[in-house]
C-alpha cells in the first residue's frame, strides 16, 4: 500500500510496487480520460531548489491531468530559503498546504530529511548525486513498453556514473531483476562508485563490468543509457572542460549497434548524442519524456491515496 509513503530512493519500492506503479501508469497511456478527475480537490507542492525543466513540468503536468492543483516555486532564490529559513521549517509550512510534496534540492540526503518533518508524502525528485526516484521509474516504464520487460537485458550506462543520480537510482532498481548485465562506459575519473558496486551489485551476484570506449562495447548492447557530464558536480571547472566531450553517440557508433537497441537519456543533453541520431528508430529519449508525465500520474495518484 504506498498511500501516505515517502519515496526518498529506489530501494523504497519494493518489486512488486514498482510493477504496480508501473502497470496503473500503462491503463492511464491507453484511457486517460478515465483518470482525469482522480486527484480532483488535491495539492502538489513543488518545491525545486534547483534548475529543472523536465522533471518539474513533468510532475506539475501529472498533478493537472489528474484534475488536481499544483503550487511551489522554481529557484530557491523566491523561497524564504533566501532569508535563511531552514528546510525542515519550509517543509513543516509547505506541508500544511499540500496533499504530496515533489522536492529537488541540491544537498545530498536533503529530501530524506525533508521526510522527517513533512505531514504529506514526500516525492524526491533528485538530491545532488545521490537518488532520483522518478526518472527511474520512466526509465522502467520505456524499457517496459520497448522491450517488454525488466529481465534479461545487457544495459550500458555510459558518461558521468561517478555523480550521475539517474545511473546510481537505475542500477539499484534493475538489480532487483533477474539475468540483467550491465556495462559501465566511462573514463577512470568518473567511474560507478564503489558504494553501487559493493552495497548493490555483489550482494546481488549481478555481472557487470567496465569499458573506456564505447565502440568497444555498443555492440553487446540492449539498452544504452546515455547520460551528460554535469558541470554543476564539479569543483573544478578545468577537469569538466576535459571530460565534457568524453562520449559522443553518433550515426557512426550507431552502425555498430544491434538493430533492436535503444537509446535512452534522462536529458538534458548538452553534446553526448548528437542531433543526428533523433530520427534513428532506436532513439527512445522523447518517448521516455512523454513516460515520465504517466509514470508520475501512476505515483501521486497512488501516494495521496487516489486509487
Amino acid at each position: 500500500m504506498l498511500k501516505g509513503r515517502h519515496v526518498i530512493g529506489t530501494t523504497d519500492l519494493s518489486v512488486s510496487e514498482i510493477d504496480e506503479i508501473c502497470t496503473l501508469a500503462e491503463q492511464i497511456i491507453v484511457d486517460p480520460s478515465s483518470f482525469q478527475d482522480v486527484c480532483r480537490g488535491k495539492i502538489l507542492a513543488a518545491l525545486f531548489f534547483e534548475p529543472s525543466t523536465r522533471t518539474r513540468l513533468s510532475f506539475e503536468a501529472a498533478m493537472l491531468r489528474l484534475g488536481g492543483a499544483v503550487e511551489g516555486f522554481s529557484d530557491a532564490a523566491v523561497s524564504s530559503t533566501s532569508k535563511g529559513e531552514s528546510l525542515a521549517d519550509t517543509i513543516r509550512v509547505v506541508s500544511s498546504y499540500a496533499d504530496v510534496i515533489a522536492m529537488r534540492n541540491p544537498k545530498e540526503g536533503a529530501a530524506l530529511l525533508a521526510s522527517q518533518y513533512s505531514f504529506c508524502p514526500i516525492i524526491n525528485a533528485g538530491d545532488g548525486g545521490h537518488f532520483h526516484p522518478t526518472q527511474t521509474l520512466t526509465d522502467l516504464l520505456t524499457i517496459r513498453q520497448l522491450r517488454g520487460g525488466f529481465e534479461d537485458h545487457v544495459v550500458g550506462l555510459c558518461g558521468d556514473l561517478k555523480f550521475g543520480r539517474t545511473v546510481h537510482s537505475l542500477v539499484t532498481a534493475m538489480s532487483l531483476y533477474p539475468r540483467n548485465k550491465f556495462i559501465f562506459i566511462s573514463p577512470p575519473e568518473l567511474r560507478m562508485p564503489d558504494y553501487i558496486i559493493q552495497n548493490v551489485l555483489q550482494p546481488a551476484g549481478v555481472e557487470y563490468r567496465e569499458a573506456t570506449k564505447l565502440e568497444d562495447v555498443i555492440g553487446d548492447l540492449d539498452i544504452l543509457y546515455m547520460t551528460r557530464v554535469q558541470k554543476e558536480r564539479f569543483f573544478n571547472e578545468q577537469d569538466y572542460i576535459r571530460l565534457k566531450d568524453s562520449y559522443i553517440l553518433d550515426n557512426e557508433k550507431m552502425k555498430l549497434a544491434r538493430k533492436d537497441m535503444i537509446v535512452l537519456h534522462p536529458l538534458p543533453r548538452v553534446n553526448e548524442i548528437a542531433p543526428e541520431v533523433d530520427g534513428d528508430p532506436r532513439a527512445a529519449y522523447f518517448k521516455q519524456v512523454k513516460y515520465g508525465m504517466f509514470v508520475r500520474m501512476a505515483l501521486i495518484a497512488k501516494v495521496t491515496g487516489s486509487l
